[in-house]
């Protein structure tokens, strides 16, 4: 048999046999003791050839010799724990966990793993019930597009296989309709989660998200991401463009800026001085500015601000650009926050459960940061937010508060702004856009491991 030769070019795997690897040797060897044996170079099979075989693996998996059919054991590494104790917890012997641990570390090195790592096996237990499960195969991913398999060869011995998968980029556009919610739509329509929150940070500087978005309302998000050949996202890059209601945000970085900025189709900068709600999801407003009962006093009085009822744990966002004067304990405000903007402007936030990380005073913050959660700390009857405003130290109204949006590019800016638009709507057009993978898939071949 040909020894193994490290010069030769790695042999292609297709994606799916990371996942049939397991059942293949699970029919052929169950029950045989492995011996020593040595690496052998793959033969080049057509995708019929490897549909058979699958077929013929699975059919015969299910009663290898002397064994019970593999049963698929996840497991996940416990803090202070080696890869190997991690392995010896599905039931096999010591030495099949060391040998096991032996193979994976001839191409990934085990001092990389953390506690919280999850990884598959396929175990298989002596049908009479004496003696020691065996390892059947074992699935670890090692990156975002990388992968590691452990099997059983036909002569009982280990094998390893990794993958890493082509990885492409592509520019995604995304068209619904508003149903339950803005976020939930977006997601089922396939937005990660941080473009979700990016586009809804976007529209809650010019929209009330639970009093001016309705059912049916139209929207449109394209962002980039990196997905892999099974159709896996691996990252998702940075929100081009929304459109809701018919108002539609441009993502442009001009010349100097520090971060890219959103304009509408004119170059104007559609950046708001500030935000319209400090929550981008609440059940109700429960309380308005002005007189009303108190519910806790009975006493009819001065409500300085405006309530949003909505669950512990609720994000609120920095309505706008600042620096955190307060973050402290203050009366029947429980957990109270305070944050000093520009113009004479400062905001207020009572009954708060937690702050955000780093919250702090002299803590600056930026419009849409997380800054605390909703609680019910302090003189509250429930889990609410209780925001405030001020002007020049006088309370004002939150709702009537009136801002201005940013200037509009000019020149060399305009130039570049449109066109960039117009790239961003040819992909609209185009209901997206595919670029090439942006790295091979590369099989390191088949390495033996001694039993």
């Amino acid at each position: 048999m040909a020894q193994f030769d490290p010069r030769r070019q790695p042999t292609r795997l297709a994606p799916h046999l990371l996942t049939t690897a397991a059942a293949v040797t699970v029919a052929l060897l169950a029950g045989r003791a492995y011996e020593p044996a040595k690496a052998e170079e793959v033969p080049v099979i057509t995708a019929a050839q490897m549909d058979s075989l699958e077929a013929q693996a699975f059919a015969a998996a299910g009663a290898p010799q002397g064994l019970t059919a593999p049963e698929a054991i996840p497991v996940q590494i416990r803090r202070g724990e080696s890869f190997e104790d991690a392995v010896r917890r599905t039931g096999v012997t010591s030495e099949e966990a060391s040998a096991v641990a032996a193979t994976v570390a001839g191409a990934f090195d085990l001092a990389d793993l953390r506690a919280g790592l999850k990884f598959e096996t396929a175990i298989a237990k002596p049908r009479d019930g004496r003696g020691d499960a065996r390892l059947i195969g074992l699935t670890m991913r090692t990156g975002p597009a990388s992968q590691l398999t452990v099997s059983r060869s036909f002569d009982g011995a280990l094998r390893l296989r990794s993958l890493e998968e082509k990885v492409a980029h592509e520019t995604v556009v995304l068209k619904g309709d508003v149903e339950r919610s803005l976020s939930s739509s977006a997601r089922e329509l396939g937005a990660t989660s941080g473009i979700v929150r990016a586009a809804s940070r976007l529209f809650a500087t010019k929209f009330d998200m639970q009093r001016d978005i309705r059912a049916s309302d139209e929207f449109t998000l394209v962002f980039d991401r990196e997905i892999t050949e099974a159709g896996r996202v691996v990252a998702a890059g940075d929100l081009l463009y929304a459109e809701l209601r018919g108002r539609t945000f441009y993502r442009f970085q001009p010349a100097g800026a520090k971060e890219a900025q959103f304009f509408d189709a004119e170059g104007k900068n559609l950046r708001s001085a500030m935000m319209r709600t400090p929550l981008q999801s609440f059940r109700r407003v429960s309380s308005n500015f002005g007189f009303r009962t108190h519910p806790i006093s009975g006493y009819k009085k001065m409500h300085q601000g405006i309530d949003f009822a909505a669950g512990t744990g609720t994000p609120i966002v920095a309505p706008a650009d600042g620096v955190v004067v307060e973050a402290r304990r203050w009366g029947g405000y429980g957990n109270w926050l305070r944050i000093r903007h520009a113009n004479g402007l400062e905001s207020g936030y009572g009954h708060l459960s937690r702050y955000g990380s780093g919250i702090r005073a002299g803590q600056r913050v930026s419009q849409g940061q997380v800054v605390a959660y909703v609680g019910s700390t302090g003189a509250s009857t429930g889990p609410h937010l209780h925001y405030e405003l001020w002007r020049n130290g006088q309370r004002i109204n939150p709702a009537g508060v009136k801002t201005q949006e940013g200037s509009e590019l000019s020149g060399a800016d305009l130039a570049a702004f449109r066109a960039e638009k117009s790239r961003i709507d040819r992909i609209i057009a185009a209901g997206g856009q595919k670029r090439p993978a942006l790295q091979q898939a590369s099989a390191d071949g088949l390495r033996a491991a001694r039993g």
